[in-house]
């Protein structure tokens, strides 16, 4: 049997529960996990924000997480670049993909390098866009009590 090393890609940004869930599944599905954690610079390209936590310390994170092998800093946008300098064979994402057009182009680039993808469940009722937009939430309550009126 040949070893079953596995890459779970996130931004991690404002780690939460959801994200440990996607380590934890990942690690019963392989011998080694690599944890890809998206550059700041990767992140303002890909999703048009920045993140709230600078890479350095979102690698720190990852990297102490217990079921993460090795935090992997990603630096480019094609998953396939990834995989040419670490040759996973098991690629890891949330189930919010599944069935999506980026989801389909990833299980075809893969598939044609040998590489299965693997979907485990989105955790709803936690995500970092749900914890950055109670922030701001938080942010704006703040400003109004100081000022006494909103932004």
């Amino acid at each position: 049997m040949s070893l079953r090393i596995g890459y779970a890609p996130g931004a991690f940004d404002l780690f939460h529960v959801g994200h440990l869930n996607i380590l934890k599944h990942a690690k019963s599905r392989c011998d080694y996990l690599i944890a890809g954690v998206v550059s700041d610079e990767m992140l303002e390209l890909v999703r048009g924000r920045a993140a709230v936590v600078p890479l350095a310390e979102r690698i720190e994170i990852v990297r102490n997480i217990g079921y993460v092998d090795m935090a992997y800093a990603e630096t480019v946008p094609d998953k396939l670049q990834v995989w040419e300098q670490l040759h996973f064979n098991l690629f890891f994402k949330g189930d919010d993909w599944k069935g999506t057009p980026e989801g389909m182009r990833l299980e075809e680039a893969f598939g044609k390098v040998g590489v299965e993808v693997v979907y485990f469940p989105y955790t709803v009722h936690t995500s970092s866009s749900a914890l950055r937009a109670a922030l701001e939430l938080i942010g704006d309550q703040q400003d109004f009590r100081h000022t006494g009126s909103r932004p």
